[in-house]
């Protein structure tokens, strides 16, 4: 990617955010977000990544108010303690837990996992919602850039390890349900087959924007496989919008301006950011339809190469290489 490549995946990035901060406004002027009505979800468990912070925090909490078992999947150890005590002392649900992972490594997500099936519980719902945004060049344990490392092939192998224990949750009526979270900038995004760690030329608004574009494709061509298999587990991706999170260490100085004078305005909170993933986990609308790309809890379409087969078999068969899950058939 050439400088001047860089400079329009940035400019690309921030106009469609201007834009969904526009939207957000105009909402927010006619009455506002209503947070909806979720039924109660007694015996069901949940795993949310990145559930220490922001939108997977609240997702977690909003879950465990429904009454799910709720397993966190962090790397903030110092955090942890502290966020399960808070979310049950809210929610009066005391099952609430955290175990570590670190999406950045291959090797954590593995150890995870296995700790997570040593329990010998059900899953009914995994929420694949960590993530960076727009960091600077840098790499993951596992030498991956690190939005495509982390954001994307960490909550691929995460999903394809436990998958099967999806598949033994789910039951007729009672899908067991994969959530993903992707972002608006997959619409300005372009996926480089031939350059997915973004060695070229680095600019962190690509990256970020093909990160959550392959988080699309790959939640696209996963509902495919189950639905051809006939197995009761769905998967579906949610955009969350503008969000005031700790996400935006990294961005333009005046967005920063902006999120801290006015983000009580312009920019969804984190329990509205929350809704959408949590509509996707449990809403009785959704019961057996995958395939879908809900914003503020409708569907609406995505970018449409989205919807190309080729490519989503493409970038699976490459993500597979890359993660070392050749052998992981759904």
């Amino acid at each position: 990617m050439s400088p001047l490549s860089a400079a329009r995946a940035a400019l690309r990035v921030y106009a469609v955010g201007a834009a969904v901060i526009l939207a957000q406004l105009l909402r927010r002027c006619r009455g506002g977000f209503l947070e909806p009505v979720f039924p109660p979800q007694p015996d069901r468990v949940a795993i949310v990544t990145g559930g220490t912070d922001g939108i997977g925090y609240s997702t977690a909490k909003h879950l465990a108010r429904l009454g799910m078992h709720v397993i966190i999947a962090g790397n903030n150890d110092s955090k942890a303690k502290q966020v399960v005590s808070k979310i049950k002392e809210e929610t009066l649900n005391d099952k609430v837990e955290f175990l570590y992972c670190d999406l950045a490594s291959m090797t954590s997500i593995r150890q995870f996992v296995q700790k997570f099936k040593m329990k010998k519980i059900l899953l009914h719902v995994l929420i694949n919602n960590a993530g960076v945004m727009m960091v600077p060049q840098r790499k993951t344990r596992d030498g991956f850039e690190e939005h495509f490392g982390l954001n994307y092939l960490g909550h691929f192998l995460l999903t394809n390890l436990l998958v099967d224990t999806l598949k033994e949750s789910g039951s007729p009526g009672h899908s067991a349900r994969v959530v993903t979270v992707s972002s608006a900038t997959h619409y300005v995004a372009e996926l480089n087959m031939d350059d997915l760690q973004s060695s070229a030329c680095y600019s962190p608004h690509a990256a970020y924007a093909q990160s959550k574009l392959a988080l699309v494709l790959f939640t696209y061509h996963l509902q495919r496989l189950l639905a051809a298999e006939g197995s009761h587990v769905t998967a579906n991706v949610v955009d969350p919008g503008v969000v005031n999170t700790d996400l935006y260490k990294h961005v333009f100085w005046a967005t920063r301006l902006a999120k801290k004078l006015l983000g009580w305005l312009l920019f969804k909170t984190p329990d509205e950011g929350a809704w959408t993933s949590i509509y996707a986990a449990v809403t009785p609308e959704l019961e057996g339809v995958g395939g879908r790309y809900l914003y503020n809890e409708k569907e609406t379409k995505s970018l449409h190469v989205t919807y190309n087969q080729k490519l989503q078999q493409q970038l699976w068969s490459k993500s597979c290489e890359m993660t070392g899950v050749l052998d992981v058939t759904l």
